[in-house]
């Protein structure tokens, strides 16, 4: 208590609180595209209920990291050199988490375009259990909650400051998962979008492991510039229905 009272006088304190949250929002933008999809492939009944046991378990698992962070820091030792290149146990699991949202949005995007879904590479249920859409959630939220404890630790000692953070930014994400998966749900146009944005994020994931830095904010501007783009077809789409509704009532 006597450290949370010491911290909330400190403004250094708060402006790291603030820049932290900020920064978890940011980064739960790729978590909630990504629940939104996978979710929506679940019955109707179940997608809601998935969603908030798959967020609610993700604060968990990031609270029990944030208790780890000594050890979590050691992940960014190198294990061994690949043509001059120093891989750490944080570039394999960012690797791997890119590799898995590389093809979790191909493998989306085929079924979404293939009139056929004929046997292939991709074969396989298009629907899924309850379980695994859990499991898949808690794993991808693993990628990205090292990548953000670790990020966190440049800009703050004060583990209370990160909690706080974690909790504050899971409630967000519980508050407009559900918003924004049924407006990915009734618009088939932002779910090809989004299927995107998730090709573009796992990308960059595996281009972070092998060293290449790709600055968030280039990412982030890309993606809100698509959705701005696709907004405005939204609106214009709209504009032509109604167009076309008025010429049918003056007939």
């Amino acid at each position: 208590m006597d450290t949370l009272i010491a911290l909330a006088s400190d403004p250094a304190s708060w402006a790291a609180l603030v820049t932290l949250i900020a920064m978890e929002v940011v980064l739960g933008i790729d978590n909630l595209i990504f629940i939104s999809i996978l979710t929506n492939k679940l019955p109707e009944h179940q997608r809601s209920k998935a969603r908030r046991l798959g967020i609610s378990l993700a604060l968990g698992l990031r609270l029990a990291l944030l208790g780890t962070i000594a050890f979590i820091v050691r992940l960014t030792t190198p294990l061994f050199d690949v043509f001059g290149h120093g891989f750490s146990w944080r570039d394999l699991i960012l690797m791997a988490g890119g590799l898995f949202l590389v093809w979790k949005a191909t493998k989306e995007i085929h079924h979404n375009v293939d009139p056929d879904h004929g046997p292939d590479v991709f074969e396989g249920r298009v629907t899924q259990s309850f379980a695994a859409a859990i499991g898949q959630i808690l794993a991808l939220d693993l990628v990205f909650s090292l990548d953000s404890i670790i990020t966190a630790v440049g800009m703050t000692e004060h583990v209370s400051i990160m909690v706080i953070a974690v909790i504050v930014t899971v409630t967000i994400m519980l508050v407009a998962a559900d918003p924004l998966a049924n407006f990915i749900h009734h618009n088939p146009t932002i779910v090809m979008l989004a299927l995107g944005f998730l090709l573009l994020i796992g990308t960059t994931l595996i281009a972070e492991a092998f060293g290449a830095h790709v600055p968030k904010g280039y990412v982030y501007a890309a993606m809100a510039f698509s959705a701005a783009v696709e907004g405005l077809n939204m609106l214009s789409r709209r504009a032509k229905r109604k167009r076309a509704a008025r010429a049918m009532e003056s007939r």
